[in-house]
């Protein structure tokens, strides 16, 4: 992307999220405007920051804090399973309303936090990024949805789009299948600032993973991007190594855990 095509004027949703705050923190002063979004309350904006309190069912909302971006990256949404009315009208019905609002107001780039759930019943070992997808949830289904989604813009309105599949944000390993999907905080700022400055992606999907030397996620796309991740969760195998499950269990035999085990229910199960 040329000097005139890098984004100044940048929209984050779901900002007071966990991934949300950690994105804000590393992008602040890279961008002239990081616009901040949230159903949720935020902390005071920064110098370069404005935060604005929007819900992204409501497309209004969605339209007004679209105004006068460059690019967008869009985290918003229920983050787990629940059940399949709430992630159509948050997940689903909020992807559309963001996409829509973005190509109304001619933003150049969306970067959308995709999940490996969108593969989740994949099996473990290694996964190129054009294999068939395969959700585990509802929660990998509205995966599913916004991946296809973008590309149905890309083709139909000419809008650039980065799926990043985001594994295991973790601030450091837990478990031994952490060692292969783990996404270290400074990678994850660096994998969504590449993903909209790089130039000329058209459509692309890339693993939300750091440089793991278990990963089985494969790094397609990473060298478009030019993203160069840093950490590698084998510094904490001999921490983690043995915690496993039951070898024969769904959330060993699968790329997406213990969402893939049929009686996984997240917030649903929460909620009785």
């Amino acid at each position: 992307m040329s000097s005139d095509l890098i984004p100044r004027r940048v929209l984050l949703t779901g900002a007071a999220g966990h991934i949300g705050r950690t994105l804000r923190a590393g992008l602040r002063g890279h961008y002239e405007l990081l616009r901040l979004t949230d159903v949720e309350a935020m902390d005071p904006p920064g110098r370069g920051e404005e935060t604005v309190q929007a819900d992204l069912t409501d497309p209004a909302a969605v339209r007004e804090v679209m105004k006068d971006m460059d690019a967008v990256i869009h985290l918003g949404g229920i983050p787990d399973e629940d059940t399949y009315e709430r992630i159509r009208r948050v997940n689903m019905d909020g992807m559309v309303y963001v996409m829509q609002a973005a190509h109304e107001a001619g933003v150049r780039r969306v970067a959308f936090a995709s999940s490996i759930h969108a593969v989740g019943f994949a099996p473990r070992g290694p996964l190129g990024m054009n294999e068939p997808v395969r959700p585990d949830t509802f929660y990998g289904l509205s995966k599913v949805f916004g991946e296809a989604l973008g590309r149905m813009y890309v083709d139909r309105y000419g809008l650039e789009f980065v799926a990043v599949r985001i594994c295991s944000f973790l601030e450091r390993p837990r478990e031994a299948r952490n060692l292969a999907t783990w996404l270290s905080p400074r990678d994850a700022v660096q994998l969504f600032r590449r993903a909209i400055d790089a130039p000329g992606v058209g459509y692309l999907t890339v693993a939300g993973i750091s440089d793991n030397t278990r990963r089985w996620m494969k790094p397609d796309g990473w060298d478009v991007l030019g993203y160069q991740p840093q950490d590698d969760a084998e510094a904490f195998a001999s921490e983690i190594g043995h915690l496993k499950g039951d070898p024969d269990s769904h959330n060993e035999r699968f790329q997406g855990g213990i969402f893939t085990e049929p009686g996984y229910r997240g917030r649903a199960g929460e909620k009785g």
